[in-house]
């Protein structure tokens, strides 16, 4: 042994041992190799591609319509289960040398024996409509998964519905459940196209039950209705009470269905139909429980903040997005301001008010940008009536409330709405006290003025806003004064969070129920927070930024309700105090939502 050892460095390189570490796939116990010609059945069926072409050692003939396809039974059976079965289990075509095919046409089959040979296919728009019922028939997966995937690929609101339903006939179960993911994303442009409108009853009613949606609003579900039933109104006006039912109408305005009862040629001559929104009107303005659910598209909700100060007034946006616990940069405002309130309507968000405290002095604002989320740009909006620094915000029937806030020393009781749809302001009813640092928040179609300082003291007193009444009336006071507090809606509650008594920053936390009348004290934050920004998120609250008595604050609490806990979130990206916040979907440029 040793002198073989002594020899073993005079072996030509060739009959070296390797290393086991470095073959130790192709070393065998006994001290063989085994080799593997990875390019062999490669260049093996490119032979037998060959001898098919030539007619050599072909053992069946496939007709299909009137073209013969020369094939080996063997390449066809370990291609596909469907020969496999047909030549292998006994059947009267094991024996047979011609074989008549019937319900595929001649391109698909010569497709399906080309990729038996090869392993490769070519997929277009004017053959895969024949391809894929062809390979499901001979249960050629790779073939299958081929023509999903170009499908997949050539997803588009104009014919999304169609491959669904194509998807759904041909047992392609993936592929189904996508296209439909990408109709419901994409429902406003799906519901403009030519397949939409020739949907059946039952598909539209399918369709628009669905809880995942991507809509701005019921609006769009409701005037996607009207023009179906438009397209073919002699046989689809009958329909329209079931399709009706449908449509969560319990989320639209009392003022926008008055309108379509009045204005609206179909729904004018069907009583049934109105009848039934007239009695959602009452439902709404009387405030009554309904089981109807809001829509829960499957896209990530984030939270938008904007504005705020840290030594002068600030402009730059963010969005937190807690499945990913990071924060993302978004347009800066067009002008810096604090003390600005801040809200979604139809998924657009609008910077009302504040101040812009700068080096070249203090201006309180009248002005209001919008937001869109989709091209992450700004725009003006038609300006409020005045200044409004420290106002409190908040969104009813789709519009717009600037609640109190002061310009210099005047602090306001005022307070107008903003609609969208004519880029106007209106006054209502003044509150009954002056409030600026007022929080607002709604809850069943009632607004509620939270807290707030009256240019004297900080007020624990609450009011809240009929719209029907047009008039405002007070409702238990809050434990504690506060003014800059927090203030969002949860279920049927009403959160304060912490804010600033006169003394001192707050980190205590009450809650309003609105049914109860009755304020209580929940669990208090980690941090005293006043000039914070709350919102709403996967049914937790957050506690954004905000000024604690020394300094400015970056960080972010998050409160559970069912645990009654506060935890700690991802900082945002500076310390802000005055910003706005709201919840919306996530932005395209940050998350690749279209």
């Amino acid at each position: 042994m040793a002198k073989k050892k002594e020899q073993m460095p005079n072996r030509p390189q060739c009959f070296r041992s390797r290393s086991m570490e470095e073959d130790r796939e192709d070393l065998c116990s006994d001290g063989a190799m085994r080799f593997t010609v990875a390019a062999y059945p490669k260049e093996a069926f490119e032979v037998m591609c060959m001898m098919r072409q030539h007619q050599k050692l072909c053992d069946i003939e496939i007709r299909v319509s009137n073209e013969i396809f020369h094939a080996h039974k063997i390449v066809l059976a370990s291609a596909s289960p469907y020969f496999k079965a047909m030549f292998t289990s006994g059947l009267k075509e094991s024996d047979m040398s011609i074989i008549n095919i019937q319900g595929v046409c001649p391109m698909s089959m010569a497709i399906i024996i080309h990729f038996a040979y090869t392993g490769q296919v070519k997929i277009e728009e004017n053959n895969v409509c024949n391809l894929l019922p062809a390979a499901t028939m001979f249960q050629v997966n790779h073939i299958i998964d081929a023509c999903c995937s170009f499908l997949e690929n050539q997803l588009d609101p104009s014919n999304c519905i169609g491959i669904a339903d194509f998807a759904l006939q041909h047992g392609c179960s993936n592929l189904s459940s996508i296209a439909n993911q990408f109709i419901d994303q994409h429902f406003s442009q799906v519901s403009q196209g030519e397949e939409f409108l020739a949907l059946s009853v039952c598909q539209m009613i399918m369709l628009i039950k669905r809880d995942e949606l991507n809509v701005r609003s019921e609006m769009e579900v409701f005037n996607a209705v009207l023009r179906w039933v438009k397209h073919d109104k002699p046989r689809r006006c009958p329909k329209l009470p079931d399709i009706l039912n449908a449509v969560r109408c319990h989320f639209l305005t009392p003022h926008f269905l008055k309108e379509q009862i009045q204005k609206c040629e179909v729904l004018k001559n069907e009583p049934q139909c109105c009848d039934y929104l007239s009695r959602i009107i009452q439902d709404l303005t009387v405030r009554r429980k309904y089981s109807c659910n809001q829509r829960t598209p499957k896209v990530p909700y984030v939270i938008y903040t904007t504005g705020g100060y840290l030594q002068h007034s600030l402009s730059n946006m963010e969005c937190y997005n807690a499945q990913e616990k990071q924060w993302f940069s978004l347009a800066d405002l067009p002008t810096p301001r604090s003390g600005l309130g801040g809200a979604f309507i139809e998924g657009k968000f609008y910077a009302v008010g504040g101040r812009n405290n700068c080096l070249d002095g203090n201006q309180d604002s009248d002005g209001v940008d919008c937001y869109d989320p989709i091209t992450n740009k700004w725009k003006s909006c038609c300006k409020m009536t005045i200044a409004r620094n420290r106002v409190g915000v908040g969104v009813l029937d789709g519009l717009l409330y600037a609640v109190g806030g002061s310009k210099a020393t005047v602090h306001h009781n005022t307070v107008e709405r903003y609609d969208p749809a004519e880029d106007k302001w209106y006054k209502v009813q003044n509150m009954l006290t002056a409030r600026i640092g007022v929080g607002v928040a709604v809850v069943k179609r009632l607004l509620y003025a939270v807290g707030g300082y009256d240019g004297n003291s900080r007020l624990n007193t609450v009011e809240c806003y009929n719209p029907e009444k047009d008039s405002w009336t007070l409702v238990a006071s809050m434990n504690t004064n506060r003014s800059g507090a927090g203030v969002v809606a949860l279920d049927h509650y009403i959160y304060a969070v912490g804010g600033y008594d006169g003394a001192l920053q707050l980190k205590s936390v009450e809650k309003y129920d609105t049914e109860a009348n009755e304020w209580v004290f929940v669990s208090p934050m980690s941090s005293r927070r006043s000039a914070l920004s709350v919102a709403v998120l996967d049914g937790k609250i957050y506690a954004l930024g905000g000024y604690d008595g020394t300094n400015f604050l970056n960080t972010v609490e998050v409160y559970d309700p069912e645990k009654d806990t506060w935890e700690a979130a991802p900082k945002m990206s500076c310390a802000r105090s005055g910003q706005a916040s709201a919840v919306w979907r996530a932005p395209c440029l940050a998350h690749g939502i279209s």
